[in-house]
């Protein structure tokens, strides 16, 4: 019974040396596909980062080909419509939104509030006499400001002769407003002229191809009929964008007109209510 003992006890203890030397050198094992599978998992990773950035590579590829599609597109067309008509277009453009952009400065800085002047050279009247309210016309900008001081040089010599001045004197400045807009209305014509005229000499020159050919091809005339469709839609542009200028120009001279007008009547009560 004791051997028995003995026995199923050595045993026991063999199974548990046994075990135990299994589990610490499998636990090597295992560690290493752990490892290996991380290390296949990080390859995977890097591997696909590449193609993930090539990816995105050519969609930026692809997207950016439509970003600058529209100026690509339009320098193309600007080229296909050929250098003479489409040259002289271009000046048309450059020319008509220079004096749009030289008046557009010169009208806002010409407009001032010609109430706080006409409130100003009535208080100057009243208190300084003439020579103080042509000293405040003298350092205040803007046409409203020389009439007044072309009226206050003559009122010395009555209310009417101040009158005339004012008159005579705000034309001067009507014109002075006006002044180059007559150029902008010539660009707004010119520009679709032109374009029609490119128009009707690709028609010739796409009709001429057909009559040296003697057949009637789409590859003949197509060429001819893009470069006049293209000189008419550039020609209309250019004057869609110059006729904006104008229209704003033409508003704010009529504006500072009026204000010229009502001020200048203004000027004569007051003139006319310090005399009595």
């Amino acid at each position: 019974m004791r051997k028995l003992f003995f026995a199923l006890s050595l045993v026991g203890m063999l199974m548990t040396q046994s075990l135990s030397y299994a589990t610490t050198f499998l636990n090597p094992t295992i560690q290493d596909t752990e490892q290996q599978e991380e290390v296949v998992e990080e390859d995977s990773m890097i591997q696909e980062a590449p193609e993930m950035e090539e990816s995105e590579a050519v969609e930026d590829e692809v997207s950016a080909p439509a970003e600058a599609s529209f100026t690509q597109e339009l320098k193309k067309r600007f080229i296909e419509g050929g250098p003479g008509f489409m040259g002289i277009v271009l000046i048309c453009l450059i020319l008509g939104l220079a004096i749009s952009i030289e008046r557009i400065i010169y009208l806002n800085l010409a407009t001032t509030n010609s109430q706080k002047l006409t409130a100003g050279v009535e208080e100057a009247l009243s208190s300084g006499g003439v020579e103080a309210a042509k000293e405040l016309c003298r350092n205040t900008k803007g046409p409203v400001a020389s009439i007044f001081y072309q009226g206050l040089d003559r009122v010395n010599e009555g209310v009417e002769s101040a009158e005339k001045a004012v008159v005579a004197y705000g034309g001067v400045q009507m014109g002075q407003l006006e002044k180059n807009v007559s150029w902008i209305s010539l660009f707004i014509a010119l520009a679709p002229m032109l374009g029609f005229m490119g128009t009707v000499i690709g028609m010739i020159q796409a009709f001429d191809k057909i009559e040296a050919a003697g057949d009637m091809q789409p590859s003949l005339v197509a060429g001819g009929i893009k470069v006049a469709l293209l000189t008419t839609v550039f020609g209309l542009i250019v004057a869609i964008i110059l006729q904006v200028f104008y229209n704003y120009i033409v508003a704010k001279i009529d504006s500072i007109v009026n204000d010229m007008e009502d001020a200048s009547i203004n000027l004569i009560d007051i003139l006319v209510a310090q005399k009595k």
